[in-house]
Parts: structure tokens; C-alpha cells; sequence
């Protein structure tokens, strides 16, 4: 089900509006159990397609209850183990053989963030974090809710469950409130995300044409347009997404966390991983990077080995989050990329305090060539990574081999000034205009211009759609 189909838009009109007629928990519950069931089955044509993914479930909740009684190491790492060997098979990991892999299509959708969630009950069971079992039907919602089933955010099960027993609270601002996310979340889907989708498409094209033969400034160039234009296609697709599910979930009395804090305004590698996907990377930093930085703490006791320890926790858990998003080996170049950004990163802050000191260091950070320079860094690093999400592996080796190690490094640091030139422009802009906003508001209380603004947004995702036919498919639920 496309989140920009009139059949989506007819179907969250109507679980909102069940949820609302139904406010409590026994109701909303049961809403909720059927709204999942109908997303889920929008993806299938035949029942023995959603049949792996009930099992793997089945097996989740077996295992979390298990884990939840006994609060056994052992049973959680036994756990642990099956669930995660469980997912690989299912998820048809490029490196397994063709006897592991199931010989009919199923329903794939969904299961990275299932996996995610699963996890996190094994551990907090593990901890004693759930003093009461989880009802089957509680289990289901929460792991195949139909907001975040396709791609986040990471909720946790105790918000979850805080949620169920508070029916919604709607006045006249908060359903404004929600609409105004849901168009903002179309308007990304559907207009940036088309625009620059299309804009993407044709760039690459060209690049990986080997036909047209491109020299090296016109290689390069292409790729640095694909690169952006791809960024900010995922960008606009994925945060409008966010939009809309949060829209939709604030309408039927549910508070999804945040996944987005305005990511290019990052003034490094960790602080944009901090502001992009932030469930994903607060999941991993609490069940991965934390537990791993406090195992080598215990082997290497020295202080000064301690900056050095956290380079090689963020090195193990980017790699990890990489090698999430796929199963081939470009992925796996993904993470390292993605490891040795955080690697690279965390050096340099311990280089820069040890030479600098801390408030030295601090005051560095806070100058104005410095501020824009590591944000052009780190949009060229981040842009230039995300090739792995849309070259196969021998596009990738052949691109590589064309633009040699100076061709690269062109690339990064043509990107890298461009973005910072473009980032200090478009700041002053926007501080121009913010002048401009109290007049704005001043007029009819700003009720007409805020309504003016819904309108306006409204006319242009139906003209950009018409244009396009159709918005791009969501790029997340593929990871």
C-alpha cells in the first residue's frame, strides 16, 4: 500500500476515525490489530506469502516470554542467536546458499524493524524490564504496527504500551497540528522527493553510461549531482514519511518518537548520525556501542586508552548499521564507510584536544569558516557514501577504477566547498526572513496565513503529482 495512494489516504481516514469512536483500550487495540492486519495483507497475494513472517514471529514472542521467565544469560544469547539466524535466512543474505533459502516469494517487508523491536524486549527482559507478560495480541501491535512496520521509528515497547490506556485527547489545534504534519510529510513524498528522484535518475543514468564516455570533469561532475540529487531525494523521501506516520499516529493518540532534527545543519560525522535516523542510532548506541565500550573498558583500564576505545565501538557499530541496510557485498562497503566516517571523526576530536585543549578546541568550534567547512565535510562524506545505496558492486569497482584516487578525492573536496558555500548562503537567507515572520503572524493571528500555507502546499503536490503520475515508491522499506 503506497503511502501516497487515495487508497491509503481512504484507509488511515478510516482508522482514524474508528480509533476515535472506539477511544478505549479494549477498542483501540482491537482498531489497531485490524488496521495491522489489512497493511500487512495490502503487500501479499497468496496467505503462504505472510507464512515465514508468522513464524518468525511465533518464534519472537516463544523466545521473549522464555527469556522474560527465566532471565537467563543463557536463554537470552540462545535467543539471540536463533532470532538473528532466523533473520539472516529470511532475508536471503547474499553469502548463504541456495539449501538455506526458502523456494517461494514471501513477505520480506517489515522485518529489519520487526527485528529491532524484538531485540529490545529480549534485552529488557533479560534485565527485568518487563514484569509482566506480553499479551500475543500486544505483541503483534506493537511489532507489526502499521505506522512503523515498513521503516521506523524504533519505538519502545514501554511507550508503547503507556500509550494504550490514554485515549485521544484531540482539540481543535492538535488535529490542525497533525494535518499541517501530514501535508508536510505529502509535500516531501510528493514534491521534493519526486522532483529530485527524477532529477537523480537522469544524472545517474549518464554517469553509468559507458557509451558517452564522460572526461574527468564531466565524470566527476556527474556523480557529484547524482550524489546530491540522491541525498536529498532520500532525505525528503524518508523525513516525509516520518511526517506522515507521526501525523497519522498523533490523530489516533499515539506519540511516535522523532527520527529527524534538521541532520545538514550537523557540524560532523557523529553529530549528523546523531540528527539522522535518531531511533536507529539511539538503538544501536543503547544495545550495541554501550555494552561493547563497557566490555573493552573492563580489558583496557588505562584513561588514556579510553578515546581510543570509543574509535574502535564506533567503528564495530557503524559497520554493523551498514551491513543492516543490505544484504550484498556493497553494503558491506557501506558500513565500513560508515565506520571509518565515525572512526576518522572521533580521532579527530581527540587530536584536536590534545593539542588544543578542550576549551581551545571549543573555541575553534564555535568559528564561523570552521562551522561551515565541517558541515560541507560532512554532507560531501555522507552524499558520497550513499553511492553504495544505489551502485551494485561492479558498477561501484567500475566507477572506482575510472575516477582513481585523484578523482576522488576531487570529488569529496569539490562537494565539500560547494555545500559550505551553499550552507552559509542559504543561513543568511533564511535569517533575512525571519524578520519577516512576525507580520506574517500578526495577520488574523496567523489562522490565514498558516491556512494560506496548507493551501498552497495542497495545489502543489496534486500539480507535481500530475506531472509525475505517480510519487516515488517509499527507498526505506527496501533495507
Amino acid at each position: 500500500m503506497a503511502f501516497t495512494s487515495l487508497s491509503f489516504i481512504a484507509f488511515i481516514t478510516a482508522v482514524v476515525l474508528l480509533t476515535n469512536a472506539l477511544p478505549t483500550r479494549v477498542g483501540r487495540s482491537a482498531v489497531l490489530l485490524g488496521a495491522n492486519l489489512v497493511f500487512i495483507g495490502s503487500y501479499i497475494d497468496s496467505a503462504i506469502q505472510i507464512a515465514p513472517l508468522a513464524a518468525f514471529l511465533l518464534l519472537c514472542y516463544l523466545i521473549v516470554e522464555g527469556v522474560r521467565r527465566s532471565r537467563s544469560t543463557i536463554s537470552l544469547w540462545a535467543g539471540l542467536a536463533a532470532v538473528v539466524a532466523s533473520f539472516i535466512v529470511l532475508k536471503r543474505f547474499s553469502f548463504l546458499g541456495e539449501s538455506l533459502t526458502l523456494p517461494f516469494p514471501y513477505l520480506i517487508v517489515g522485518l529489519s524493524y520487526i527485528l529491532f523491536r524484538v531485540l529490545h524486549l529480549m534485552i529488557d527482559a533479560r534485565q527485568g524490564g518487563l514484569a509482566q507478560p506480553i499479551s500475543p495480541l500486544h505483541f503483534f501491535n506493537y511489532s507489526c504496527n502499521f505506522l512503523s512496520f515498513t521503516a521506523g521509528p524504533i519505538q519502545r515497547y514501554e511507550d508503547y504500551a503507556a500509550q494504550l490506556g490514554q485515549p485521544p485527547a484531540l482539540d481543535r489545534d492538535k488535529v490542525f497540528q497533525a494535518f499541517a504534519r501530514l501535508i508536510k510529510g505529502f509535500m516531501k513524498v510528493g514534491v521534493f522527493s519526486a522532483i529530485f528522484n527524477y532529477l537523480f535518475e537522469n544524472m545517474s543514468a549518464r554517469l553509468l553510461d559507458t557509451a558517452l564516455a564522460p572526461s574527468m570533469p564531466m565524470l566527476c561532475g556527474l556523480l557529484v549531482a547524482a550524489a546530491v540529487c540522491y541525498t536529498v531525494y532520500l532525505y525528503a523521501n524518508f523525513a516525509g514519511y516520518m511526517d506522515i506516520v507521526i501525523g497519522v499516529g498523533a490523530l489516533m493518540g499515539q506519540a511516535l518518537p522523532e527520527n529527524f532534527n534538521q541532520p545538514f545543519l550537523a557540524r560532523s560525522f557523529l553529530d549528523f548520525w546523531s540528527r539522522w535516523h535518531m531511533t536507529l542510532s539511539d538503538w544501536f548506541k543503547t544495545y550495541v556501542f554501550n555494552p561493547m565500550l563497557t566490555v573493552l573498558a573492563t580489558h583496557w583500564t588505562s584513561p588514556r586508552a579510553g578515546p581510543y576505545l570509543g574509535v574502535v565501538a564506533f567503528f564495530v557499530t557503524f559497520l554493523i548499521m551498514g551491513v543492516w541496510h543490505g544484504t550484498t557485498a556493497v553494503f558491506v562497503v557501506y558500513g565500513l564507510l560508515m565506520g571509518a566516517g565515525a572512526s576518522i571523526n572521533k580521532l579527530w576530536q581527540v587530536a584536536m584536544t590534545q593539542r588544543l585543549g578542550k576549551k581551545g578546541y571549543k573555541a575553534l568550534a564555535q568559528k564561523t569558516p570552521y562551522i561551515y567547512l565541517c558541515r560541507g565535510l560532512t554532507l560531501a562524506y555522507f552524499a558520497l557514501a550513499l553511492g553504495c545505496l544505489w551502485l551494485d558492486m561492479p558498477q561501484l569497482l567500475w566507477l572506482t577504477r575510472r575516477l582513481g584516487f585523484i578523482g576522488i578525492v576531487a570529488c569529496y573536496a569539490g562537494l565539500a566547498a560547494a555545500a559550505g558555500i551553499a550552507f552559509l548562503a542559504w543561513d543568511t537567507l533564511t535569517s533575512q526572513l525571519a524578520s519577516l515572520r512576525p507580520a506574517v503572524r500578526s495577520v488574523s493571528g496567523g489562522v490565514l496565513a498558516r491556512n494560506l500555507v496548507l493551501a498552497f502546499q495542497i495545489l502543489l503536490i496534486v500539480t507535481v503529482a500530475s506531472f509525475f503520475h505517480k510519487a516515488p515508491e517509499f527507498v526505506y522499506r527496501a533495507f
